[in-house]
């Protein structure tokens, strides 16, 4: 029988919930991925059929996408915070012929009545949900023995698509039998020590790709994983003294907060068994690397990479405080650093970093954008700007793309400005990334009034409530700016860089939302 691990005994905790304390078990694991990869067998699905998750940090999300990856299925998580329309376009979109949900999210499940007619597999947790099984009762009676030819299903997160719209990182389905140890696997076990009786801490939402893909890595090595409902600076520290976490990953929104922690408060955890603290998903200020290191000592280690699996770059501490701002050496992939038409710049210009993929992937229904991220030498790009120094340590300096990234969660200014501009107070509306102190950037709007003479307290306002009527309230402007045009080319094509320029440096004089 291929085991989720076989280095570790079946009573050995797979996963705690901190706040609940509800735990399973590897044997446990084991055996409900099982009994539901057979109920895959039983309803029909097939290797390379998609499984949609809308659960938030579940005690039973790991043991559904092991079922789903040994069953050979895509596993389509989708971030709970988003509003039924934005859930409903991601269920459709991927193709989903099986849902899990949890009653917890009724409002949002009870709303997607009309996008789940190709939706065969309906599992409700946590009670009852209108034309749903009940996840246990469907398992309930089913053989835990493998299904024969089980092969590894991958993982389709979403991002971005040209529309604005996001789009499913698609890789390819491979024959690989599902205990197949990936790339991945031998680098979080060779570089940050993944091995059995590691205690892993997931403070993050489970729908992203580094919390998943962190947390099911640590389990494959025979590790647990200590998850987190929500973020809490305070309950961090106690989570790690609490459950002798090994390791953990954060972004820098979670290193800033935990240091405005008083002094005091943070010397009285046990903090001791922490082996490795890593971050990504997003720059870290100098200053607040430096601030953790004086703290935790040599222990806080970077990477960048990608949901796309475009290259992998890390750097150590001693590393980092010799190249202090570095994203650090490239370990999967060789990057290089090009101008605007393509051509190799040397050690220490500026450029769009590519990196040779060893493996290719695609944009789910998106041809144009796949295009657009692969050049003719087969090299692929996440949008970023940087540079590397003569040791090869990168640096990123800005990023092609307009993404917005706040709190480590990505954000998508089309999206946004497609809603706004649709609002009849609005003529125009750009949307851009400011500096936060807290969350490293937060979405400002510049909104060009339909009536020149508005209130613009009050039009903010108006705003406000309608984006948050449609859009998850991560995405929801926090200020508003107006300006009498703003500025475009002929074309129609909006001056990004301008507005940046204008309004970029700082959120101070706007209207603020209430985010």
């Amino acid at each position: 029988m291929a085991r989720i691990c076989d280095s570790v005994s079946v009573d050995h905790p797979a996963v705690v919930v901190f706040e609940t304390g509800a735990e399973v078990g590897f044997g446990e694991m084991e055996s409900r991925s099982l009994q539901l990869s057979r109920l895959f067998a039983e309803r029909g699905l097939a290797a390379g059929d998609h499984i949609a998750v809308l659960l938030d940090n579940h005690a039973r999300y790991l043991e559904i996408c092991w079922a789903a990856r040994r069953y050979g299925l895509y596993t389509t998580p989708i971030n709970w915070h988003l509003g039924p329309d934005e859930a409903a376009y991601i269920i459709e979109d991927c193709g989903a012929t099986a849902l899990v949900a949890t009653s917890r999210l009724s409002s949002t499940v009870g709303a997607l009545t009309d996008s789940l007619s190709g939706v065969g597999l309906r599992l409700a947790l946590d009670g009852p949900l209108d034309g749903f099984e009940d996840y246990e009762t469907a398992l309930s009676g089913l053989s835990d023995e493998p299904i024969e030819d089980e092969r590894y299903g991958p993982v389709m997160f979403y991002s971005s698509g040209t529309t604005g719209r996001p789009k499913g990182i698609e890789s390819r389905l491979t024959d690989d039998p599902f205990d197949t140890l990936t790339s991945f696997d031998h680098l979080v076990r060779g570089v940050y020590g993944f091995r059995p009786g590691v205690v892993y801490l997931c403070p993050a939402p489970l729908y992203h790709a580094a919390p998943l893909g962190w947390s099911m890595a640590a389990q494959r090595a025979g590790g647990t994983v200590v998850v987190m409902q929500r973020f809490d600076a305070e309950a961090v520290l106690q989570a790690i003294e609490r459950h002798r976490v090994t390791h953990a990953q954060f972004v820098p929104t979670h290193f800033i907060r935990l240091l405005k922690l008083d002094p005091e408060v943070r010397a009285s955890y046990d903090l001791s068994s922490l082996e490795k603290v890593v971050h990504a998903a997003a720059p870290c200020p100098v200053e607040t690397k430096r601030r953790m290191l004086d703290w935790l000592g040599p222990i806080v280690y970077e990477y960048y990479s990608g949901s796309e699996g475009v290259g992998f770059c890390a750097v150590g501490p001693e590393e980092w405080l010799a190249h202090p701002g570095t994203v650090g050496r490239s370990l999967i992939g060789v990057p290089h650093i090009t101008d605007d038409e393509g051509h190799e710049l040397p050690t220490g210009s500026v450029g769009q970093i590519w990196f040779e993929t060893p493996s290719r992937f695609e944009y789910h229904n998106d041809p144009e954008k796949t295009a657009s991220v692969f050049n003719d030498r087969g090299w692929a790009t996440l949008g970023d700007v940087g540079y590397l120094d003569e040791d090869g340590f990168m640096y990123l300096t800005d990023r092609v793309s307009h993404m917005i990234i706040s709190g480590g969660v990505n954000i998508y200014p089309q999206e946004i400005e497609d809603l706004l501009v649709t609002h009849p107070g609005v003529t125009d509306v750009g949307v851009i990334g400011v500096p936060d102190p807290e969350m490293g950037e937060s979405v400002l709007a510049v909104v060009q009034p339909a009536d020149p003479d508005a209130d613009e307290q009050a039009l903010a306002r108006v705003l406000d409530d309608f984006c948050r009527q449609r859009l998850a309230g991560f995405k929801c402007p926090r200020h508003y700016r107006f300006a009498a045009e703003l500025p475009r080319l002929p074309t129609g094509k909006l001056l990004k860089r301008r507005l940046r320029d204008e309004y970029g440096g700082s959120s101070a004089g706007s209207v603020v939302g209430s985010a």
